[in-house]
């Protein structure tokens, strides 16, 4: 008699995301505790950055001059040149204030990576989920919440709800593939039958 399969109750990593709340949360106790730390958590949620990629960001990626950050993605992900930009609405979400202050104070060690270490030189991913995990915790986000990659899933499910198009959510994203930005998108019967009602009245 074959195994049945194993069942697991806990939700996988792609199912755990920020509230927008939550998100400002963790920004306004990260830009508390530093410039840097606010720099890195609104960059790596703004371009949906795996900690790795936030991490491996060199200077020379930023131009401030043109308002641009290059994203080079792992897992096979795209390569990508996207904007850096305020945000008018929101303080903590001006991803433009917070490189350009970062790099005020930014130690000039020799390093060419973006976000250093206090020691100095590049700072590892594990010292990024470690900044991460405690500012989660000061901000009140539950344990599953308190990992970095949570952002990218974050940025990925704040667009898909706001209906931002799907190839746009790809690209920020930088997926290869539709199918890996589809899995954010969730749907209900009362929203299909909505949707369905809606495009009626403007067909007839």
């Amino acid at each position: 008699m074959p195994t049945p399969p194993i069942t697991r109750n806990q939700p996988s990593m792609a199912d755990v995301y920020l509230e927008p709340a939550e998100v400002l949360s963790v920004l306004r106790v990260a830009k508390a505790k530093g410039q840097r730390e606010w720099a890195m958590i609104v960059t790596a949620y703004k371009h949906g950055m795996r900690a790795s990629e936030v991490c491996n960001l060199r200077v020379d990626d930023l131009d401030m001059k043109n308002g641009s950050i290059v994203v080079q993605r792992l897992k096979g992900s795209l390569r990508t040149t996207q904007a850096v930009t305020e945000h008018r609405g929101e303080p903590l979400l001006n991803e433009l204030r917070a490189l350009r202050e970062w790099l005020r104070q930014r130690p000039n060690d020799g390093s060419d990576f973006l976000f250093t270490s206090q020691k100095g030189g590049r700072l590892d991913r594990t010292q990024f989920f470690r900044l991460f995990r405690d500012i989660a915790a000061q901000a009140g986000l539950s344990a599953e919440k308190r990992h970095p990659h949570a952002l990218k899933h974050s940025l990925a499910s704040h667009l898909v709800a706001a209906n931002v198009n799907l190839a746009l959510v790809k690209q920020q994203l930088g997926h290869k593939s539709i199918g890996s930005t589809m899995r954010y998108v969730t749907t209900s019967d009362r929203q299909a039958s909505q949707a369905t009602a809606g495009a009626l009245m403007t067909i007839f």
